[in-house]
């Protein structure tokens, strides 16, 4: 029973890494995405939250994805006039994304990723001897 518990918590870990990993994919697709009307909000960076959670069942504490919200920092301005998106005095407002960090986030993503399919993994091939033995 305990290594069905292992697989429970690698597959839940495995899971929130994913939503991780294509929440920072859509921040880098839209890093430059402005707004389409003068002074109009541009793309705001999305983050994740996790929260873990009682598997009453199983007796374990598993990861879950608790919320996708907004990065409520300052959006930068670039002064360019000739801009659909450029207010009055003609300052276009650009996301607030930034490339560096969502790449060291991308990566951090991929090596709990990474740790948890090799948990996993483990855990499948020990489950396998033990059928066999049982044979």
């Amino acid at each position: 029973m305990d290594l069905l518990k292992a697989l429970n918590v690698s597959a839940s870990g495995m899971d929130v890494q994913t939503t991780r990993l294509r929440v920072i994919a859509e921040n880098l697709a839209n890093q430059s995405t402005t707004g389409s009307t003068p002074g109009a909000d541009p793309y705001r960076r999305k983050t994740v939250s996790f929260d873990s959670r009682l598997d009453r069942a199983l007796g374990i504490e598993t990861v879950h994805v608790k919320r996708i919200d907004q990065d409520r920092s300052d959006l930068p301005q670039r002064y360019d006039p000739t801009n659909p998106a450029a207010d009055a005095q003609g300052y276009v407002k650009l996301p607030n994304v930034n490339s560096f960090l969502e790449v060291m986030d991308m990566r951090e993503a991929q090596r709990a990723y990474s740790a948890n399919l090799a948990i996993l993994q483990s855990t499948r091939s020990m489950l396998s001897r033990t059928i066999e033995i049982l044979k």
